[in-house]
């Protein structure tokens, strides 16, 4: 039986979704880190990542008639990565509901965008078994509501690291060099650990993500940050 506290998180999460689960044990299951043992949410999440992939590709092509293959295919990257999905799960508060192992609890797993992002999708797989496809896409659109009403077809987003070497590149300093530091987990779900190092500037910045170039945009993303306010 669930603490009053957690049970609380999990009931204002519940109603941030708009979705009551019929199968307490499925809400559980995407909830569940995999340091916490079996079952976890990890084959939930994979049918997760490929209904959201769907359903705002589905998404961009009805609203964007005149967006090419290229624009339609950049747009969706944004919506569907890692960062966005944590934003998301930011707004819900997601990490109160999480059900973490003693070391991710320490280490501050509740607040680290590979979890958060994962699980969004492991609850979009989990809605889909508890009732259907459609509902899973419903609740995706739903989710997604502003963030596709205010969409722009243009030059799209540089992401962390081009941003990170125009940045060095001004500073006229040798150009960032990554190296995966440690590899995690299963062979089908592994955590990439890479430094991020720039010689002369910084050193030792470290990102995680479920790929190496995921991580690698994450410590990009970081030292980018520590640039900026030296």
């Amino acid at each position: 039986m669930l603490d009053s506290s957690k049970q609380q998180h999990i009931d204002q999460l519940l109603v941030r979704i708009a979705y009551q689960f019929s199968d307490q044990g499925l809400l559980k299951q995407a909830l569940s880190h995999r340091s916490v043992g079996t079952p976890n949410n990890e084959r939930l999440e994979f049918i997760g990542d490929s209904i959201l992939n769907c359903t705002i590709a589905q998404a961009l092509y009805q609203q964007l008639p005149k967006a090419t293959e290229g624009d339609l295919s950049r747009l969706r990257a944004d919506l569907v990565c890692e960062t966005t999905l944590a934003e998301i799960a930011r707004e819900w508060e997601l990490g109160a509901s999480l059900f973490l192992g003693a070391g991710e609890i320490k280490s501050g797993g509740a607040q680290r965008p590979s979890i958060l992002s994962d699980t969004v999708e492991a609850l979009i797989g989990a809605i889909s078994l508890d009732a259907d496809m459609a509902t899973a896409q419903a609740s995706v659109l739903r989710w997604y509501q502003s963030r596709l009403a205010n969409l722009k077809v243009g030059k799209p987003k540089k992401d962390a690291k081009t941003e990170l070497q125009e940045a060095v590149q001004k500073k006229q300093v040798a150009l960032p060099v990554y190296q995966v530091a440690s590899i995690d987990g299963a062979d089908h779900n592994q955590t990439f650990k890479v430094r991020c190092d720039i010689p002369n500037l910084l050193s030792e910045v470290f990102g995680e993500g479920t790929s190496r170039r995921k991580a690698e945009q994450a410590a990009a993303a970081k030292a980018l940050q520590l640039l900026r306010q030296k």
